[in-house]
This record gives structure tokens, sequence and C-alpha cells, in this order.
């Protein structure tokens, strides 16, 4: 019997997913492990599985469909079987089908609404119809969402694209800048001109679109690649996080020459105990680790108004990864061992560098450590992880020169820069938080004896 391929959720948070990469075709053989498409959210790419074994009799939808969660996108059973039972979803809407969400009405014209937000802040607009809104230029807090929730999906933005009249390609450069699009333009064809825009406007223009619309040259070849996905995410958050907190980075240094040591004896230590692999990075987060909840102001996070303070360490960790900049959790790092937390990180690393991180690994952290260390990184601004209150940036060991037992010797120094939100954290609690850090890197062999 024909049964339907369902797109999973993806986590608490992931309403919809792109679908990227169809795997399979119909007409294919398929077993229920069969991975048949790969989705990509906001934040992480997956794996969709079959979940049925048989022959794929229907694909509903086209790789770049924003499709919500739980919603079929194929069929599979026995080859000839008759599937008409099973009604074949809107392109770029929801499925219409017995065991799928009703079918919600294509919009016919913008309704003004307010963007549901959802608990994370995140606005609530999918990835892929956030991107077609700022390419035609379009104020999604205008429309009304079709999808999951009231979410604005593509299809309520193109919706608005068929519903006005043409522009120019100039014209299009003022829309994005936000200029409003007249309902007729004086052009060819009715096209919406410049003149059209600014006559409207009153005669007047961003200095953004300024450049935009004289079309300024520059030497030399070039090449423009549009700011969206987690690239969007990334942008979009650094720019909320400085908009929304009093930053604010603090210095300090720690005697680095036990953890060196300590380094060097794990590297060079039998495998039986399984600690070669573990880095200068995984010491430091175990001793944060330790510091945060003697310091509970520092592992916090500030919400609706409101700060809350955390008994247990959520610990992101900031990694660079062929999607950029993310952030997975070590969930209650306070209570790992060193060997644990370093075992943690390294499985987090590869699922973001793999692209199959889940996003529930990508959410909940009280605070973050970012480490610009290995590429010899004295000092630099890491930014807030909203809705934290701050965040560590880890530099690289440097040697100074000291005097011990009359003798010049150079010691090896970690340098810290930490960021504090300070309508939340003062500067002398701060201070004292990163001096009690140092304490703990400098006498990590004790640390690691209690």
């Amino acid at each position: 019997m024909a049964q339907q391929i369902i797109l999973p959720k993806q986590g608490n948070t992931v309403e919809s997913c792109v679908i990227m990469e169809w795997k399979v075709k119909q007409g294919d053989v398929v077993t229920a492990e069969t991975p048949v498409a790969e989705v990509e959210t906001d934040k992480a790419t997956m794996e969709v599985v079959a979940g049925v074994a048989g022959t794929v009799l229907k694909l509903y939808y086209k790789e770049g469909d924003d499709v919500p969660v739980m919603t079929p996108i194929g069929v599979v059973g026995a080859p000839g079987e008759d599937i008409s039972a099973f009604a074949v979803p809107a392109i770029g809407g929801v499925a219409s089908v017995a065991q799928a969400p009703a079918a919600v009405p294509e919009p016919l014209a913008p309704v003004a609404v307010s963007e549901p937000v959802h608990g994370d802040g995140r606005k609530g607009v999918s990835p892929r119809a956030r991107n077609l809104a700022e390419d035609k230029g379009i104020n999604t807090s205008i429309l009304a969402g079709s999808g999951p929730g009231g979410r604005v999906i593509e299809r309520d933005v193109q919706g608005v694209v068929a519903g006005r009249p043409m522009l120019t390609k100039a014209a299009e450069e003022l829309a994005r800048s936000g200029v409003a699009v007249p309902a007729s333009g004086a052009g060819i064809g009715g096209r919406v001109t410049t003149a059209d825009m600014l006559s409207a406007k009153g005669g007047t223009v961003p200095a953004a679109a300024a450049s935009s619309a004289s079309n300024l040259g520059f030497p030399g070849a070039s090449e423009t690649t549009p700011i969206k996905g987690i690239r969007k995410r990334i942008a979009d958050r650094m720019t909320e996080s400085l908009a929304t907190c009093a930053q604010l980075t603090m210095n300090a240094s720690a005697n680095a020459a036990k953890v060196m040591a300590l380094r060097k004896r794990f590297k060079e230590s039998d495998e039986f105990f399984g600690l070669s692999g573990i880095t200068i990075n995984d010491l430091v987060l175990f001793a944060v680790a330790r510091t945060l909840p003697k310091f509970k102001y520092m592992n916090s996070i500030k919400k609706d108004g409101n700060i809350t303070q955390f008994d247990h360490v959520h610990l992101g960790v900031a990694l660079d990864t062929p999607r950029g900049l993310m952030v997975p959790v070590v969930r209650f790092a306070d209570t790992l061992s060193l060997r644990a937390i370093s075992a943690e990180v390294k499985r987090l690393a590869a699922a973001c560098q793999n692209e199959m991180i889940q996003p529930d690994e990508m959410k909940g952290s009280t605070f973050t450590v970012t480490n610009f260390g290995s590429l010899g990184v004295e000092s630099f601004t890491p930014v807030i992880n909203i809705p934290e209150t701050a965040i560590l940036g880890v530099c690289t060991v440097a040697n100074r020169p000291e005097i011990a037992n009359g003798v010049l010797v150079n010691v090896p120094y970690l340098g810290f820069s930490l960021t504090i939100d300070h309508c939340v954290i003062d500067g002398s609690p701060a201070a004292k938080f990163l001096k009690e850090l140092s304490a703990t890197i400098a006498n990590i062999d004790i640390m690691l004896a209690l």
C-alpha cells in the first residue's frame, strides 16, 4: 500500500526546510533507511530518509522549495499503484492531502499585520521567503503569513510580486533600499521607473540607494554574491546583538606555563588514557566551565526585560565551518570531565563540518567561548551571542620576559578578551570573573585534581 514520505520536524524551533537536493528520482527503489533528500534550515543541513520501502511514485516539490515540516514530500508504493487518493500539493504551498495540514488560500494582497515572533526572537519569515522579499524589495512586516503559526513563507511574497507592476532594474535597486513601490508606473508597458518612485517619495531617496541607482562602477573584475542562508542569519544576529546590548570588552592574560606543560604531557601520553587529543582550547573550556558557577551573573541570558541566571553551564563553542560561524552547545559542561568536554567538542565540530548538526544542538547556550589563538590574534572584540550576556575570546599564547630568582626568563601568557553586556553586568564583577579564570588557568593542574 502506498505511503507518503513526510518531512520530519527538525528540532523544536524549525518550522520549514528548503529542499536543497533530491537524492532519488521517480521510479527509484528505496528502503526505509534510504536518504531521499537533503534539506536545509537556517542553521544546519540534514538528510531525510524514506521511512518506508518500495518504489518512488511521486516527488511533490522541486529543489529550492521551502516546505513546512510534517508535510508530505513524496509517495512510495508498488510500481503502477494508484496514488490518486493523495492530492498533489500546490507548488510552494502546503499539501492538501488527508494526512497533511489543510491547505491555506494564497494571499491576494498584503495585509497589515505584525510578524509573529518566536521564542528565540526570530521573526516569523522563512529563509526562502526572506531572500525573495529582499531581492524584490518587499517589506515582510506588511504580509499575513500563510505558513505554520502565521509564518510568512515564499508563496506569500510571490503573491505580492505577482500583484504589483513590473519595475525597471534601477527601480528594483531603489525598492531593495526601502523606497515604496507605487501602484502604477509611467514607463514602457506600465513599468515603474526610478522617477515614478522618487515622485511618490517626494523627490528624496535614501543615501544607501543613491549609489546603487547611479550604477557607480569599480575597476577590475568582481563577483557579487547575495547575503542569504546562514550568512544572512549571522549578519542579522550580529547586528541585533550590537543594537540591543551595551557591549564592553576588557582584556587580561593568564600564566599559561602549566597549561602548556599539561598539553605536552597529554600529547605524549599513552593512547590507553585517551588524552593525546586534548587541546589548549579544551583546557580553557574546562576552566571556564568550572569557574562560571561561582559567577552566576556571567552565566545568564537577557530576554523580554528579564535576566535569568543558571546553575549549570551550557557552553557555546564558536566554530568556523564551510557554511560560516556555527555555535554548537556542550550541555552541562560544569559536570563533565576534561576528557568528556574534549570528546563532545570534537563530536559537535565534526557534525558542523559535515553539515549534519541537529538544530537543537545549536540552541540554549548560557555562555560562549570563541578562540582565535591558533591564528595568532593577540586581542579582539567578540560580539555577544544573544540572548547571552557575555562571551569570552581566547587569544594566542605570547611570551613575556620576567625575572625569576634573579634570572631573566620568558613566561608564556594566554590572552583573554571578555565582552559583557553592560546593561546587565558591571565592569568590576566582570573583572573579578576574568581574574578568577586567569588564576584557574595558572593552576590548572590543581583544578584537575579537585
